[in-house]
């Protein structure tokens, strides 16, 4: 039985998730989580050793857990948090930081399978396509450049993240299911 969770925010992210979705009880999760949100509206893992600033990786693991438990379960009231989670992304235009408007990191623009921890535009479309928000791409000329191509035609390279964070690239021969199935789901989505 889980109890209250781990320290780091994107792992209790995933446990809740996969906890909702099974049906197993976590509420002492996402109490935990709701008790960890930053002031900026996003989470942090480095939060438990004195980070005030809240990390796109940790963030979008924790928004993706308390939508699937919202949707399964709702019993506890999280869509304050979702909103406040989900406007933390949003104000930095998905990718970009809040102070200067630059790119916080290029590797947020190449997208990974399985995510696991490591953020991506893709990513954070999807969530917010998952939960019926309607982002405008348009308005970012880098954000077109960088990731249209991807979302509009098949996207037939993928990049696996090793444990310190750094990419490995892959070239399968086909268009990887997961990210056809995105690129098709955020298209119809904002089209409209």
């Amino acid at each position: 039985m889980i109890v209250d969770g781990e320290v780091e925010p994107c792992i209790n992210g995933g446990t809740v998730a996969l906890g909702a979705y099974f049906g197993v009880p976590v509420d002492g999760v996402v109490e935990r989580l709701l008790g960890e949100q930053l002031a900026d509206g996003g989470w942090n893992c480095g939060a438990e050793r004195g980070s005030v600033r809240s990390s796109y990786h940790s963030t979008i693991c924790v928004l993706d857990g308390l939508a699937v438990y919202e949707r399964a379960t709702g019993a506890l009231d999280v869509s304050d948090a979702l909103r406040w989670g989900e406007d933390y992304l949003l104000g930095r235009r998905l990718f970009r930081r809040l102070s200067t408007g630059e790119v916080v990191d290029p590797s947020f623009l190449l997208f990974s399978f399985p995510a696991q921890w490591h953020y991506d535009v893709l990513w954070g479309l999807d969530h917010l396509r998952g939960r019926q928000y309607h982002y405008d791409v348009a308005g970012d000329a880098h954000f077109e450049k960088s990731t249209q191509r991807y979302i509009h035609t098949p996207h037939k390279y993928h990049i696996r993240f090793n444990g310190k964070g750094q990419p490995n690239f892959r070239s399968p021969t086909t268009p990887m299911g997961w990210f056809d199935l995105a690129r098709v789901r955020i298209h119809l989505h904002y089209r409209r």
